[in-house]
């Protein structure tokens, strides 16, 4: 699972992407509503951005050719720097893939302008049931009452912590139950205790919400966006109490700075055992268990406030309303959510895989992580990534203003109240 940056690469695609809303070129496309038969003869191609899936999503066309022989799946691999500036173009000229990898900032941008095909025709015609998927990716990939995009896989967000230096610290084991208090004052005594050892209590990914302040805004109560898209959430009371949780941990020296965090980033601190503590999702259980810390770390929940709550982020594979061999994607699409498709993910070690009930291939990966905790979050207290119809324009005010913040510069509430007005225009002008 790809990080989700702070820069996305669509920040101008709301004004170039399209004068498209009436431009879908359906005349050509199969129909949406017929599920491809199994003599269908067809060509499609898949695009993502992960060339270290490639094998996994080889066996699946192989598992599906079994089903479907005389479709053929070609495999498109644009690295994630350049995927959503190809994307862009091909949508803007009509050639999108006709299988592709969505995010969820990048989502409504997408379907707001017409240029996915929704599921429910699969829905019906196959056995994909959106119930074998996390409640909150349904409802990332949904826009207008519609689902487009199939789940494919997640990650949430866990206090990983490291037991050495917790013991030498003094401080006990993170438990389900732990409150921002608990979290603090655990921070403020590692960092008190073996600072002279250049070891603080956290180390946080402060230029990614989803890793830091996504979740503390939730867990005191609050909202990042409102649940209409509408208007900001960071000037409410509890949004600027998840974000001065950073700032105080700054300040009272249990974290590194800004600067050092520029310098040398979270996950550099604690895989090299100068952190006890770190926040962070799946995609670092391949980092870190083979890092000099890796029998020495283990997962707990995030600690709560006003409630328990993670950020949960993940993948679906979305069709393109232009593609002129739509059933053949479609049933390509349906499989790739299929329990067989995401099982082989997990046993492959793809990625930890959305069907649930298929992830023990990812949580016995690394048997002493407790990588259980994950699946836990998802299940029980996740919130869908917060997103817009140009989610862009408005994590990029995050990362102009939010530093001036958790590096005191500023007030807190100060820096919140300005983000709030300068998004609610941007979010105004969807």
């Amino acid at each position: 699972m790809k990080r989700i940056p702070t820069r996305l690469a669509l920040a101008a695609a709301a004004a170039t992407l399209f004068a498209l809303a009436g431009c879908s070129g359906t005349d050509t496309a199969d129909s949406a509503g017929s599920a491809a038969s199994s003599d269908t003869e067809a060509e499609i191609t898949y695009a993502i951005w992960d060339k270290n899936q490639v094998e996994a999503i080889e066996q699946n066309i192989a598992d599906f050719n079994e089903e479907y022989p005389n479709i053929t799946v070609k495999i498109d691999v644009t690295p994630w720097e350049q995927y959503w500036t190809k994307l862009q173009t091909q949508a803007s000229s009509s050639t999108l893939p006709d299988l592709f990898w969505m995010n969820g900032p990048n989502f409504q941008l997408y379907a707001s302008n017409d240029q996915l095909e929704p599921v429910d025709s699969i829905i019906e015609a196959s056995d994909l049931d959106p119930a074998n998927y996390p409640e909150a990716l349904n409802e990332l990939y949904s826009f207008d009452g519609a689902q487009y995009g199939v789940p494919k896989d997640f990650d949430t967000i866990a206090l990983w912590y490291n037991t050495e230096i917790l013991e030498r610290a003094g401080v006990e084991a993170p438990t389900a139950d732990w409150t921002w208090d608990d979290f603090r004052a655990a921070a403020k005594q590692i960092s008190t205790t073996l600072g002279g050892e250049g070891i603080y209590g956290v180390a946080p990914w402060l230029t990614n919400g989803q890793s830091a302040y996504y979740n503390t805004i939730l867990q005191a109560g609050g909202e990042i966006i409102s649940s209409d898209g509408a208007s900001s959430g960071f000037d409410s009371p509890e949004a600027i109490a998840g974000l001065q949780l950073w700032a105080d941990l700054i300040a009272d020296g249990s974290s590194p700075t800004l600067q050092q965090l520029s310098d040398t980033d979270a996950l550099a601190y604690f895989s090299n055992g100068k952190a006890g503590l770190y926040w962070s999702g799946t995609w670092d259980v391949a980092p870190l268990a083979e890092s000099a810390v890796a029998d020495k770390i283990v997962v707990a929940p995030l600690p709560q406030d006003q409630r328990r709550a993670t950020v949960i982020h993940g993948l679906a594979n979305v069709v393109s309303a232009d593609s002129a061999n739509k059933a053949a994607a479609q049933a390509f699409q349906a499989f790739l959510g299929s329990q067989q498709a995401q099982q082989t993910q997990a046993e492959m070690g793809a990625a930890n895989p959305a069907f649930n009930d298929t992830q023990a291939a990812f949580v016995n990966s690394v048997p002493g992580f407790n990588l259980q905790v994950f699946l836990d979050a998802a299940a029980d207290y996740s919130f869908p990534y917060p997103v817009s119809q140009n989610t862009s324009a408005w994590t990029q005010l995050e990362a102009e203003l939010l530093p001036q913040a958790f590096s005191g510069e500023r007030p807190v509430a100060e820096v919140a109240q300005e983000l709030a007005e300068k998004m609610n225009e941007e979010l105004a002008d969807e």
